[in-house]
């Protein structure tokens, strides 16, 4: 098992935690009805990638 040999002091543990935060989700916008939704994701009006995959919530 591995064992420290020092302690880590807050500030050093803080430059190790500066890149976890979390950025903003890449959106994209859909070409058929100009929606933007997340990406890898279907619009709220069924479309992917310019096709209709799905029916919209208030079909």
């Amino acid at each position: 098992m591995a064992v420290q040999q020092n302690k880590k002091s807050p500030s050093r543990r803080g430059m190790h935690r500066a890149h976890d935060h979390l950025g903003k989700p890449p959106l994209a916008v859909e070409p058929t009805t100009g929606e933007v939704h997340l990406r890898h994701h279907v619009s709220p009006s069924g479309y992917y990638r310019g096709k209709k995959v799905a029916k919209a919530r208030d079909e």
